[in-house]
C-alpha cells in the first residue's frame, strides 16, 4: 500500500470513531485478529486483537449503543466521549500506520485525532438541535443511523480506503450544512417569538 492510499485509509478508519469510538476500535481489533481485507495491526496496537481487549470493547460498545439512544443521556455521553472519540480515532489511524510506510506514528495519531475530533464535534453539536426539534423522538433514530454509518464506513475503509475517505469528507460537509441550516431556522423562530 502506498503512503497516499494508507493515509486515506487512516482517515477513513479514524473519522467513524468520532461517531462511535468503541465500534471503530472493535471492528479494527477484529479485522486485525482475523486479517480481514489483509489488515494487520502494528505493534503495540496489535493488543486490540487480544481476546480480553475485544471483550472489553464489546461491553463498552453495548453500553454506548444504549446510552446514545436516550435523550439527555446522549448529551452526557457526548460530553464524556469528547476526549475518548478523538483518542480512538488517533489510535486506529496510528495502528493502521504499520501498513503505511514512512509516516511517523505521532503524526498518524494527530491526524486520526483531528479526523475523529471533527466528526465528534459535528455529532455533539447536532444532538441538542435534534433533541430540540424532535422533542427527543429523533435521537434513537439518528443514533442508530450513526452506528450503522460508523460500522459501514469502518468496513469500507478497510476494503476500499480511497472511497471511504471521500465518503467521510462528503458526509462531514453535508452534516455541517444541515447543522448551520437548523441553527438558522431556530434563530429565526426565536426572533419571531420576541
Amino acid at each position: 500500500m502506498d503512503i497516499f492510499t494508507g493515509i486515506l485509509s487512516g482517515f477513513g478508519l479514524a473519522a467513524p470513531a468520532g461517531l462511535n469510538a468503541w465500534l471503530s476500535l472493535l471492528v479494527v481489533g477484529l479485522a486485525g485478529r482475523f486479517h480481514l481485507f489483509g489488515f494487520r495491526l502494528a505493534s503495540p496496537f496489535d493488543a486490540l486483537t487480544a481476546t480480553p481487549a475485544l471483550i472489553v470493547l464489546g461491553v463498552l460498545l453495548f453500553i454506548e449503543i444504549f446510552a446514545d439512544k436516550i435523550p439527555a443521556v446522549d448529551s452526557i455521553n457526548d460530553i464524556i466521549h469528547t476526549f475518548i472519540r478523538p483518542i480512538a480515532g488517533g489510535i486506529v489511524f496510528a495502528a493502521h500506520n504499520g501498513v503505511v510506510g514512512g509516516l511517523d506514528p505521532s503524526v498518524a495519531f494527530v491526524l486520526g485525532l483531528l479526523a475523529a475530533g471533527s466528526v465528534h464535534a459535528v455529532k455533539a453539536t447536532s444532538r441538542p438541535i435534534i433533541t430540540a426539534t424532535t422533542g427527543g423522538i429523533g435521537n434513537p433514530i439518528v443514533s442508530s443511523l450513526e452506528d450503522f454509518f460508523a460500522l459501514g464506513a469502518t468496513l469500507l475503509a478497510l476494503a476500499f480506503p480511497i472511497l471511504a475517505a471521500i465518503l467521510m469528507a462528503i458526509v462531514l460537509a453535508l452534516a455541517l450544512y444541515v447543522i448551520f441550516r437548523l441553527r438558522a431556522r431556530i434563530k429565526r423562530r426565536r426572533a419571531a417569538q420576541i
